[in-house]
């Protein structure tokens, strides 16, 4: 049995305490909102994010980050994206030297284009950082549907003892060493969500969505790369697998704000009306930058920038992503390691 600090109390940290507290640990869940954890202690149920998913007694709520971090084998980050800065500062002062914090959350930061774990590692050196990430909506897992995913680490031993830790009958975790390649496309899926959402808010088809999806990894793929993930990081469950249930799902946030902008909605407005943080909309910015930094064609990333921060209308994005240069769909893929300037297929 684990000791285990849940940071954050919304709807993944929910469905993961209850996953970890059923694999025989003791769990903790820490949330800065004294009404948040009130009604976890009272209803023993996330009404507001995860409804319908009850909460055994003997979990322990808190509001007392020091309570949450102290003793604790894990420490799992699961705050929203925007939050991983601030709440790390915060936590710094009671993590211990090696202990371990896997970041759920998914996003790059605006200001900086690091990815979470590269914030987490600046604002708590002395931690052990690893990542969680695949196509898991926090609904299902709480439900317990079946559900794979990837434990991400540069160390093997951490990779594969969070493997051991989470792993259930509902639950597969499989191990990898390439966490850059890992976030980068946790974090970019949500910005081509956000592009297939629109796409359905303007009522076009399957073969839209379809087309979005692939070109969509080929984009991030070809960042990717470029940055030194790896290629088969891109087309397994943290980056193709993920991008499908995104793009394809009601239970996406990211999907939803973009059918209603594609309604004719506003950033803000679609924000408002989902009720959750959307990460895309936090990541486009980093993702356009990112691409500009490392001269990669991101023409599907670009388009989404131009409707959420440009006021460009979606229907017209759309038709300039059809209108582009003629291109091949693939080249040799050894050209991306030899000219980062050339990669715009």
């Amino acid at each position: 049995m684990a000791e285990v600090g849940i940071i954050g109390a919304g709807s993944w940290g929910t469905a993961l305490s209850l996953l970890l507290y059923k694999n025989g640990n003791q769990v903790t869940v820490w949330s800065a909102l004294e009404n948040e954890i009130q009604m976890l202690k009272e209803e023993r149920e996330q009404k507001d994010k995860l409804p319908g998913v009850k909460l055994p007694e003997d979990m322990i709520f808190t509001t007392n980050l020091e309570e949450a971090i102290k003793g604790k084998d894990v420490l799992v980050l699961a705050v929203p994206s925007p939050f991983t800065r601030s709440t790390s500062a915060k936590m710094k002062p009671y993590v211990k030297d090696g202990q371990i914090i896997v970041n759920v959350a998914k996003g790059i930061e605006e200001t900086t284009l690091m990815t979470l774990s590269e914030i987490i590692e600046e604002e708590i050196p002395q931690a052990n950082v690893a990542v969680l990430s695949g196509p898991s909506h926090a609904e299902e897992v709480g439900r317990g549907l079946p559900t794979t995913i990837v434990a991400g680490s540069k160390d093997k031993a951490t990779a594969e003892y969070l493997q051991n830790l989470f792993m259930s009958e509902v639950f597969r975790v499989y191990t990898s060493s390439d966490v850059l390649g890992i976030e980068l496309g946790a974090a970019l899926k949500n910005v081509v969500a956000l592009a297939a959402g629109i796409a359905d808010g303007l009522g076009y088809g399957d073969n839209t969505k379809a087309a979005l999806i692939t070109r969509g990894i080929a984009e991030i793929a070809r960042l990717g790369i470029v940055m030194g993930g790896r290629i088969e990081t891109f087309y397994g469950l943290t980056g193709i697998g993920d991008l499908i249930v995104t793009c394809a799902s009601m239970h996406s946030r990211n999907r939803r704000a973009g059918i209603l902008i594609g309604k004719g909605a506003t950033m803000e407005e679609a924000m408002a009306e989902v009720k959750m943080v959307v990460e895309g909309v936090y990541s486009a910015k980093a993702g356009y930058a990112l691409s500009k930094k490392y001269q990669v064609s991101m023409p599907i990333i670009e388009q989404v920038n131009k409707v959420l921060f440009e006021g460009a209308s979606a229907a017209d994005a759309v038709k300039e992503l059809m209108l582009r240069d003629k291109k091949v769909e693939n080249i040799d893929l050894r050209n991306l390691y030899q000219n980062s300037a050339e990669i715009s297929w």
